[in-house]
């Protein structure tokens, strides 16, 4: 069990990274990395050294928009800490991306590199831009080279401080700003990714860190979707909570030209307790009922909920049991899959037409078969509640027996008067958020249909107050290579 406490949604108060006793949380190569007098240590010997330089990744989640302290002593070599970084495919532990540097000599501490990315980005004393070409060009000063090389305290300890806003990063060392850049690089620069620890090759060094906090910081360009995909689910191309969260969230940051920045947690509800603290929308998809990963947490997103943080539910996790969790489900999206009510037949359902509203932008005529469940338990007279993707549903779907999931006497007539029913919608809370329900999403398959994917693109942007185009979230048709990627292994 990781011993890092769940920390409110929203709260802004630094995260402690390090436990001051285990590695828990973060990987690395065992035989570099350790605890060692409650500290972060990394060493090579003569007798293990690293061929290349191996890293100590943070594993609960990314970095986008952020302020990191970390306190460091270096006793020989070269070190530093990297940001919105990315893995290397060709070795464990090997990572690219920015790299705030530092060294027990006396060239390198303070300046900003791009570790198998560019190269030197900034010197110690420089503001730099890098543009189309790659190429970082001087645009300022910071100090002079000498003098900050004489705030550094050799062979002690020093504090560190990163702040990245937007695609400027700067690097402090004991207070005094050493290095900062602007990357305008369209094609190479990094709005998020990992943090890691790095341990360099060549001679025999040692290094180590403490006091590492982490302070997430609201986006200075564009939303921030955070997508939370359960824990792996009925059989192969079913459910497929992470490939489908992560092929939806590909499709926001490609289409998006830089207004959203999406990113997914797996497996189940996130082990960084920072994860949701900068989120403008929040993306649940995943089973739900019962065992709806969201049952023991609404009191922490109901604080995100307060501080205005759009929330959207994708197929199995709009259901939540009646009482607490509906009425949270009926604030937060407007209505829900409630038992003995709702129902989840597999039909082919024909969406004719649809409202004028944002949400719909771009969505043509289209008929698709997947688990579209219905007659929704919705807000009173649909108070806020706009209908996106209705259809009548058709006489089979009531094949079954009555059921929590499968009939009931409400349900039966609705169907026989040939009442439309409302398989997707968005809602306008009263607090000012924003919410979507979309009830689809069981077969995978499915998000290879553009207007399918649309509708829960546009719902996305949409609950992050994001813009969203006349013609709709247009993406890019996935392959089926990516169709095929990042599916849960199942039997």
């Amino acid at each position: 069990m990781l011993a890092f406490a769940l920390a409110p949604v929203g709260a802004q108060e630094p995260l402690s990274l390090f436990n001051g006793t285990t590695l828990e949380g973060w990987d690395g190569d065992p035989r570099f990395w350790k605890v060692q007098d409650g500290c972060i240590t990394g060493q090579t010997t003569a007798e293990v050294p690293t061929e290349a330089n191996t890293f100590l990744v943070w594993t609960l989640g990314e970095v986008d928009d952020f302020e990191l302290t970390a306190e460091y002593k270096i006793e020989s070599g070269n070190s530093g800490i990297q940001v919105r970084s990315f893995r290397l495919p060709d070795r464990p532990w090997g990572i690219g991306g920015y790299q705030a540097d530092f060294e027990a000599g006396d060239r390198y501490s303070g300046i900003i590199y791009g570790e198998n990315f560019r190269g030197i980005l900034a010197d110690r004393g420089q503001q730099t831009r890098i543009g189309e070409d790659h190429q970082p060009a001087v645009t300022g000063k910071t100090g002079e080279d000498e003098v900050l090389q004489k705030v550094v305290k050799k062979g002690d300890w020093n504090q560190y401080r990163i702040v990245a806003k937007g695609f400027t990063l700067q690097n402090y060392i004991n207070g005094q700003l050493t290095a900062e850049l602007t990357d305008a690089d369209t094609q190479m620069r990094r709005r998020g990714g990992l943090l890691a620890l790095q341990v360099h090759a060549g001679p025999p060094m040692k290094v180590q860190f403490r006091n590492l906090k982490l302070k997430r910081l609201p986006l200075t360009e564009g939303k921030k979707v955070v997508f939370i995909a359960g824990n792996p689910s009925h059989g192969p191309g079913d459910h497929e909570h992470r490939a489908g969260s992560m092929l939806l969230a590909n499709s926001l940051n490609e289409s998006s030209g830089g207004k959203i920045l999406a990113t997914v947690y797996n497996n189940g509800w996130p082990q960084d307790p920072s994860a949701l603290s900068n989120a403008d929308a929040i993306v649940m998809y995943s089973d739900g009922g019962g065992g709806h990963m969201v049952n023991p947490r609404l009191a922490d997103v109901e604080a995100a909920h307060q501080r205005g943080v759009g929330i959207g539910c994708i197929h199995y996790a709009v259901e939540i049991p009646k009482g607490q969790g509906g009425d949270h489900f009926l604030r937060w999206i407007g209505g829900y899959f409630e038992m003995d009510w709702s129902v989840n037949p597999h039909w082919d359902a024909e969406f004719k037409s649809f409202p004028g509203h944002a949400v719909a932008a771009g969505l043509e005529p289209f008929k698709i078969n997947d688990e579209w469940y219905y007659h929704m338990r919705f807000r009173e007279n649909m108070q806020g509640v706009t209908p996106v993707l209705t259809a009548v549903a058709p006489k089979e779907t009531m094949n079954r027996p009555d059921g929590t999931h499968s009939g009931n006497a409400a349900v039966r007539e609705d169907v026989a008067k040939g009442v439309p029913q409302h398989v997707g919608w968005v809602s306008d809370n009263a607090n000012g958020s924003r919410g979507f329900g979309f009830t689809g999403g069981h077969f995978h398959r499915n998000w290879k249909n553009e207007a399918f994917r649309r509708t829960v693109l546009n719902s996305i942007a949409w609950i992050a107050k994001a813009d969203i185009p006349a013609g709709g979230m247009v993406s890019r048709p996935p392959t089926d290579e990516e169709m095929a990627a990042n599916l849960d292994l199942k039997k």
